[in-house]
Parts: structure tokens; C-alpha cells; sequence
């Protein structure tokens, strides 16, 4: 796909084109949904940023193997805000907006595999930590966020539309807003970080 033209001035008054060139305005729950899914993945660029510096040169290290995740993590997550930005009621889905069930099996696999590395959980924690994990905890709640997103969209259709929803989406942000607490978790314990525990103030 070449990219030529930056600016359009189509969006000026405040639409923009949905993909097959449907226009919608800027606030619909569609744009809200693909939107927050956007600054999902800016934000996880972030993380892929930091874990690169922190990683340094070395390749076969843990840090650099998170990082490849996360990176295709962004990738999963462009597919998903393709299919987004499809009214599927009037645009055919491309394959650029298919989501593939198996990344969410993956998802789950990764979730293990982590969580069976780590100290058992014995209290609430708060997000923090080194600077790794509270980024990651900032991309667990922006997560969230879009998965709430588009709940409100999945509810704005109409009940033939609804019923052609992927459900594949919504479990794809549950369990990837499940694999972001657990990676904060072990990005704390990679870089020997004692995580925030939740200590009730009322007493």
C-alpha cells in the first residue's frame, strides 16, 4: 500500500471515511473503538521502545523476546482495528481485518507460561514498579478500555449486525489485557523490582 497524500482536508468538519469510504463522524462509538485500539498499540510502541534500550544488543536475552512479542502484538492489534473501522453491513471484510482464533490460544499459552515463572500472588497489587511495568500496566488499562469501547459499539448495532460481530475481538482484549498484568508482573521481576502491594488504608 503506497501512502502519497498525508492530508485530505475530508476530515476538517470534523468526519472521516470508514473502510470501503463510508463516511461517519469523528465521535462514533466505530471511531471510539478503533481509536482507543490505536493508542493501545502507540502506547505499546512505547513499551517495545523501552524494553529495546533496556534489552540493549543482546538478542537471545528474555527482554528481546518480549519485545518481538509485543511488536507482533502492534500487528495483531492493526488487523484489529481494520476490522473496526469495517461497517460489515456494507463493506466485505479484507483479509488485512481477519483476526486468526490461534492468537488468542497463543495469548493463553504465553499467560501460563509466565505466570508459572513468577512469585504466587497473595495480595492486590498497585500498578508500578520499575519503569517497564508501569508502562505495561498503562497499556493493561488503555486495553481495557478499548475492550469497554467496543462493547458500546458491539451494543450501537443493529441486532442482524450484532450477531455478524466477531466475538473473536472481544476475547482477543479480554485475554490481552490478562497477558499485560502478568507481563508487568514479570518485567518487575526480570529487572529484580519489588512490586507495589495494595495495603488498605481504611482501618
Amino acid at each position: 500500500m503506497k501512502l502519497t497524500t498525508i492530508y485530505t482536508k475530508k476530515g476538517d468538519a470534523g468526519t472521516t471515511s470508514l473502510v470501503g469510504g463510508i463516511r461517519t463522524t469523528k465521535d462514533s462509538a466505530r471511531l471510539e473503538a478503533y481509536g482507543t485500539a490505536d493508542e493501545l498499540s502507540s502506547n505499546l510502541g512505547m513499551l517495545y521502545s523501552l524494553i529495546a534500550k533496556e534489552a540493549g544488543h543482546n538478542a537471545d536475552n528474555e527482554l528481546t523476546r518480549i519485545g518481538n512479542a509485543i511488536e507482533h502484538i502492534q500487528n495483531v492489534l492493526f488487523n484489529v482495528c481494520t476490522y473496526l473501522a469495517t461497517d460489515t453491513s456494507q463493506t466485505p471484510v479484507y483479509s488485512s481485518a481477519k483476526l486468526d482464533a490461534e492468537e488468542i490460544t497463543s495469548l493463553e499459552k504465553q499467560i501460563d507460561t509466565i505466570n508459572s515463572s513468577l512469585p504466587q500472588l497473595n495480595s492486590f497489587i498497585l500498578p508500578g514498579g520499575n519503569i517497564l511495568a508501569s508502562q505495561c500496566h498503562i497499556c493493561r488499562t488503555i486495553c481495557r478500555r478499548t475492550e469497554r469501547r467496543i462493547v458500546t459499539l458491539v451494543s450501537a448495532l443493529s441486532e442482524e449486525n450484532k450477531s455478524g460481530f466477531n466475538p473473536d475481538i472481544l476475547r482477543y482484549m479480554n485475554r490481552l489485557s490478562d497477558y499485560l498484568f502478568v507481563l508487568a508482573r514479570k518485567l518487575n521481576f526480570l529487572c529484580n523490582t519489588e512490586e507495589k502491594i495494595w495495603e488498605n488504608t481504611c482501618k
